[in-house]
């Protein structure tokens, strides 16, 4: 197959694989399979199929990794995917936990000359409404809200779990990217943010997939492999 001409189902694992490099998850069917919702042999023939087409190369130990033309094609998927998000929000009216399945629906059908409008009407927005950028490599570093000490002062960043059922768990709780607060309390099964006009409480599990800037800021590190399954069905980028 020629580059540029993934089917629909091949953007769907391009965008999975990228969601694992910006969370800094190994690049592997494994996590793969567990972040789609989808068994091993399903996964192992699709993964087989995009190393076939050029878009992936694995080693030795089988750990994935993107060829030149796939990373391209991957961030122009994922780049369409969060545009159309900050169109349906924007100009729509959509509510910002229902877009991302409805986005899903509509990016493999635009024609170049609606995305050509759909890029105009976002105009320079930098971010989908869950925070992540439009723009694949100007992603800002944050940490994850549950480990953040009580007393400091955050930023909701993004939502990096973009699963419906999460996203409007946290939309009836009060939280979403643009928010600053300050954290109330935290222990092993709570955080609570008073964001000034509200406390927010959610589940520390929850609290992982929020990342934030914090004063003072506990130590980054690497995205659990577990919020990869908190949505019932699939996960979200």
């Amino acid at each position: 197959m020629a580059a540029g001409t993934a089917t629909p189902a091949e953007e769907e694992y391009l965008e999975s694989l990228f969601w694992l490099l910006e969370a800094g998850l190994p690049m592997t069917a494994a996590n793969l399979a567990r972040a789609m919702q989808l068994s091993a042999p399903t996964v192992s023939e699709m993964v087989g199929r995009l190393e076939r087409d050029g878009y992936i190369l694995r080693n030795s130990e089988r750990t994935i990794a993107f060829t030149t033309t796939g990373r391209a094609h991957a961030e122009r998927v994922v780049s369409r995917h969060r545009m159309i998000e900050r169109f349906l929000t924007d100009v729509v009216g959509v509510p910002w936990d229902d877009v991302h399945e409805e986005a899903e629906h509509l990016e493999h059908a635009m024609t170049p000359r609606f995305e050509a409008y759909v890029r105009a009407s976002v105009g320079d927005a930098a971010t989908c409404p869950h925070g992540h950028p439009i723009r694949p490599g100007e992603r800002i570093e944050g940490v994850p809200l549950a480990d953040c000490a009580p007393g400091a002062k955050i930023q909701v960043l993004r939502l990096e779990n973009e699963a419906e059922d999460l996203l409007h768990y946290l939309k009836d709780h009060g939280v979403e990217p643009g928010l600053a607060g300050r954290i109330h309390a935290s222990d092993d099964e709570q955080v609570e943010v008073d964001f000034g006009a509200h406390l927010a409480s959610i589940t520390r599990s929850v609290a992982e997939t929020v990342s934030v800037l914090a004063d003072p800021s506990p130590p980054p590190r690497t995205a659990l492999p577990e919020q990869l399954v908190l949505g019932r069905d699939r996960y979200g980028r």
